[in-house]
């Protein structure tokens, strides 16, 4: 396969006090300090908790975004999507788990949003990509400023909820039937295109980002598969193995770089493996010394918001666990001591003047132009660290908050900070709010977000391959 055809495919997918040290220093800080740092974490959960509340609507579907810079209850955006609905799912989860809401409050909140989902239109089992959160119609102006929507089947938008609905069964049983019956339909084969030895640019083994359904047959594809496997599509890609819709070697044909050659981020080291029959290219990068498996683009979110979930760091220490542990330290030094911002944490946000765009550390992604930092730095990417530098990750929140007021007391962590003017985004996201929710679940209850993940298919399909994966670092 070239170099054009893997393209085609991969696509898609206190800082004074640190900065004395470095990043280094901010790695190490010691242990003992997270049971001073429980307390705050409960505060910033239930602050994020109520924003999520604050983006949902009488119809029962969590809403984009909200703007949080102006006096009284800020108004949900009117768009919503599949990721959206999911965020919304899991956090009332998490609320409940952490005492924040009661167990009936839960079963309400929860059957509202259900109710809401049961009612939207869908095509080949699975949701579309914007919906009127006020009234769950399908979008196909974009509010504001009218511009046409093409409905759209994402694979990875409609993993994350079937995510929040998987999580929303486990957590309240009463609710299971219903959602068994929505999932019933959500046939992972319909974005998979199987692998041919003899043509894999046409038959990579991989997943679709998508289809427009408004063609005949399965609708018009997207262009690009999703080949890179350290991005936020391998959620969908565990559902379908989990569930038997997809073929467990499907996960050996996704990319852990590009093969050396084909003009990337950097030249990958490297050698050819056969696992469970499948050739892969078993490649790696290194940054700052450092062996990792590189994501897309090289922001926080690719890499680390799975794992809130699918428990790779215990499935695969050696693997899955160290990359995690390396990529973080990464995003830790490039901020603190590469670019010198004196802060880290780079993933997509809104942008601190308006819009949106994706923030990364280039060097990490294997996108030639990939995911820059521009020093603008993301709350969300701090928190999706905890698991592997709570320490360092609490500290850089708090300088966040003392430093620009990034932390507002209604509604949580503001969504981004460009460190060079100050200023602060006057948005808070759907999608950052409930990786912000998970990860503090994960932190203060360990295992409540991932009890669904762990069990049937989870267990029996997708750990096996975790447990063999090596990545060579």
């Amino acid at each position: 396969m070239d170099r054009r055809t893997f393209l085609a495919t991969a696509a898609g997918a206190g800082a004074a006090a640190l900065t004395l040290g470095g990043a280094s220093a901010a790695f190490a800080r010691p242990s003992s300090a997270q049971s001073d740092d429980t307390k705050l974490l409960h505060t910033w959960f239930r602050a994020t908790y109520r924003s999520i509340v604050a983006m949902t609507t009488d119809f029962g579907l969590t809403a984009d975004k909200i703007d949080v810079s102006g006096p009284g209850r800020p108004l949900p955006s009117v768009q919503t999507s599949p990721t959206n609905i999911g965020c919304g799912l899991w956090s009332t989860v998490a609320a409940a788990g952490l005492g924040v809401i009661s167990p009936a409050a839960m079963h309400q909140q929860l059957s509202r949003t259900l109710s809401a989902v049961e009612r939207l239109e869908r095509a080949h089992g699975f949701w579309f990509n914007w919906y009127n959160a006020y009234d769950g119609s399908v979008l196909t102006s974009w509010p504001g400023t009218g511009d046409a929507v093409r409905p759209f089947l994402s694979s990875v938008d409609n993993a994350w909820l079937v995510t929040g609905l998987r999580i929303a069964a486990d957590a309240d049983p009463a609710l299971g039937p219903r959602i068994a019956k929505l999932l019933a339909d959500a046939d992972w084969a319909y974005y998979y295109t199987p692998f041919d030895p003899a043509d894999p640019a046409a038959g990579p083994g991989q997943l679709r980002g998508g289809f427009w359904p408004d063609q005949p047959g399965k609708g018009e594809p997207t262009g690009h598969h999703y080949g890179a496997l350290n991005t936020e599509p391998r959620m969908a890609s565990y559902l379908g193995i989990a569930d038997g819709s997809l073929p467990a070697e499907h996960y050996w044909h996704l990319y852990r770089t590009m093969l050396p050659g084909w003009g990337q981020e950097q030249e990958p080291e490297g050698s050819w493996v056969v696992v469970d029959g499948v050739r892969l290219w078993q490649g790696h990068y290194t940054y700052r010394g450092r062996r990792l498996v590189p994501s897309w683009g090289g922001s926080m979110f690719e890499a680390l918001m799975v794992p809130l979930f699918v428990p790779e760091r215990e499935w695969s220490p050696r693997a899955w666990g160290v990359t995690h542990d390396r990529y973080v330290r990464s995003q830790i030094e490039h901020g603190l001591d590469e670019a010198a911002y004196g802060y880290w944490g780079f993933s997509p946000a809104n942008i601190p003047e308006g819009g949106y765009r994706e923030y990364g550390v280039d060097a990490i992604g294997m996108q030639v132009e990939g995911y820059n930092s521009l020093g603008v730095v993301t709350p969300h990417a701090s928190f999706l660290a905890l698991p592997q530098a709570r320490g360092a990750a609490v500290d850089n929140l708090r300088a966040l908050d003392r430093d620009f007021s990034a932390y507002d007391e209604d509604y949580g962590f503001r969504d981004s900070v460009n460190i060079a003017t100050g200023r602060v985004s006057d948005f808070v996201l759907a999608l950052d709010q409930g990786m912000i929710a998970a990860a503090l679940a994960q932190q203060l209850r360990p295992g409540l977000l991932q009890r669904s993940f762990r069990t049937s298919g989870f267990a029996s399909r997708v750990r096996p391959l975790l447990e063999r994966e090596d990545f060579g670092i």
